[in-house]
């Protein structure tokens, strides 16, 4: 699979709001995601290795969401074996607070699995 057709299909998929199917076929046993350095206020840790670490953190980030309101993903910019995507969510924690949250993500292709992911918000 090409970067373009990877994500091509990671794009379907977010739009029908099938990420755990994202994770199963198109991530990388060993994936790194990067998160910036101000994510560590928010007790999300700047790298995660592996794919059952990046889970767990994803998992644990729901658990903190008492309702979606509206969510966007764009269409994928793809370079070389690279592809983006801006994303963003509305949303009510559970604590009450609403928040409305834009990043672009960059994904990096390798074989046809994502390997890495940077979030920049």
């Amino acid at each position: 699979m090409t970067s373009q057709e990877l994500a091509n299909r990671y794009y379907d998929l977010f739009q029908k709001r099938q990420v755990a199917e994202i994770y199963g076929q198109f991530y990388s046993a060993n994936i790194i995601c990067t998160e910036p350095e101000h994510a560590l206020a928010m007790g999300v840790p700047t790298i995660t290795k592996g794919i059952k670490a990046v889970l767990a953190k994803s998992n644990a980030r729901q658990e903190l969401i008492a309702e979606v309101h509206s969510f966007f993903c764009s269409e994928p910019v793809v370079g070389g074996s690279y592809f983006s995507v801006s994303m963003g969510r509305d949303m009510t924690m559970k604590n009450g607070q609403r928040l409305q949250v834009e990043e672009i993500a960059v994904f990096g292709v390798e074989e046809g699995k994502i390997i890495t992911e940077t979030f920049f918000y």
